[in-house]
């Protein structure tokens, strides 16, 4: 789904608004992040769809149901859109991601000098108390689609101590959020691209990169700049 990477609530503002503890990777991760669009977002994201096991997913297009499909049109709604927002009226898309569901977020930011660079972060979407949700929610536009989103964080410095930390270190104000944990995948993906990743909180023993980037340095992060650099995009613009 894209989404606006819109607002960060700690444990602790949840609680003085809503009076709810967080609990679960949301409290562990130090807080959620608002994930909310203007419609353009993909049905799917609201976790109305089940797997064998019962649990909301996302599914390939090919694996989707007769029974999925009405689950998720019965899940969204279709809001007259806010006249503050959009002049020319319209409708928006409107539904909540209620289940919990592994999530990765990344955006490709292109930066005068360098080029493109990826941010990826991995986590899950929240589930929140209707009430709660409904309080959180009316703080900005309430007829959009709203996702709940915890990224996985460690607690230490750098971009991934909390939500709030990734949301401060995120390129600009969207996402691109795939169902599970691709991350891995992607740092391979952008390596062969030579796209240095910027941030991300993929295990260390599940990231792949070329045995030549060892060439160019013992910090991961800093030898896939300077290895990108080098060997140059895998693709040019064609003139």
């Amino acid at each position: 789904m894209f989404a606006d990477v819109r607002t960060y609530w700690s444990p602790e503002a949840v609680k003085r608004v809503t009076g709810y503890d967080l609990e679960g990777v949301a409290k562990e991760n130090g807080g959620i992040i608002h994930l909310i669009n203007s419609g353009a977002c993909c049905l799917d994201a609201s976790g109305a769809a089940k797997d064998e096991n019962g649990n909301g997913v996302m599914k390939e297009w090919w694996n989707v149901t007769e029974e999925d499909q009405q689950a998720i049109m019965d899940a969204t709604t279709w809001n007259m859109a806010d006249l503050g927002y959009f002049r020319g009226g319209g409708y928006s898309s409107r539904f909540e991601t209620k289940v919990q569901m592994p999530a990765t977020m990344i955006r490709l930011n292109l930066v005068k000098g360098l080029g493109p660079m990826l941010q990826i972060a991995e986590g899950w979407t929240v589930g929140l108390p209707e009430d709660v949700s409904d309080t959180l929610w009316k703080r900005t536009d309430y007829t959009w689609p709203c996702t709940w989103f915890a990224p996985r964080c460690d607690g230490k410095e750098g971009a991934f101590k909390s939500a709030y930390d990734v949301m401060n270190n995120w390129g600009a104000n969207h996402g691109a959020i795939s169902y599970g944990h691709i991350g891995a995948d992607l740092i391979t993906f952008a390596s062969m691209l030579r796209i240095p990743v910027a941030m991300h909180n993929v295990p260390e023993d599940k990231i792949f990169r070329p045995a030549a980037w060892n060439a160019f340095g013992m910090d991961k992060e800093g030898a896939d700049y300077r290895a990108c650099a080098n060997y140059g995009a895998l693709y040019k613009p064609y003139k």
